[in-house]
């Protein structure tokens, strides 16, 4: 009997163990996390985060984050560092000043749109809000993520 309880034992050990391994490899999530004011700076310029409408920031894969005060700032830390360490990254949407998707957002550049760094690019989580911003703010040009990487980034060139 007592042997039977031992392999019963060594089953679900190994049961257990193989639980873990795979718990342990599966696809990690990334959240947003809350911008502190106080001590948060941009990785990039070293601003304090005053205006955390215009914040962004990376979830790093190996838990740390980079906080931004511009997407300029983030987009230069992503040319300079590359994404394969990237969990995730986020912007605050310029209409509802909550944290979407850098990849998926949709951008408005004017020149004329104020930001931290003066950089007049804001974010939103779909075209027809940015159709909308720029017809209440002034008319901009529509972007994506992947235009960021060529753009003119004006004064910060």
């Amino acid at each position: 009997m007592e042997k039977r309880d031992n392999g019963m034992k060594k089953w679900v050990m190994m049961i257990l163990l193989c639980c873990g391994v795979l718990w342990g490899c599966s696809e990690k999530t990334f959240e947003p996390r809350e911008i502190v004011s106080e001590t948060d700076v941009c990785k990039i310029c070293n601003m304090s985060i005053v205006h955390n409408a215009y914040a962004g920031q990376i979830a790093l894969k190996n838990g740390d984050y980079e906080i931004f005060d511009d997407i300029g700032c983030l987009m230069e830390y992503i040319a300079s560092n590359g994404d394969e360490e990237i969990g995730a990254a986020y912007i605050k949407d310029a209409s509802k000043n909550e944290w979407i998707d850098v990849f998926e957002a949709v951008y408005v550049y004017n020149k004329e749109y104020w930001t931290p760094m003066n950089y007049g690019v804001v974010a939103f989580d779909t075209k027809q809000a940015a159709q909308e911003w720029m017809t209440q703010e002034g008319e901009g040009k529509l972007l994506h993520y992947k235009d960021l990487h060529n753009f003119n980034w004006g004064i910060h060139e």
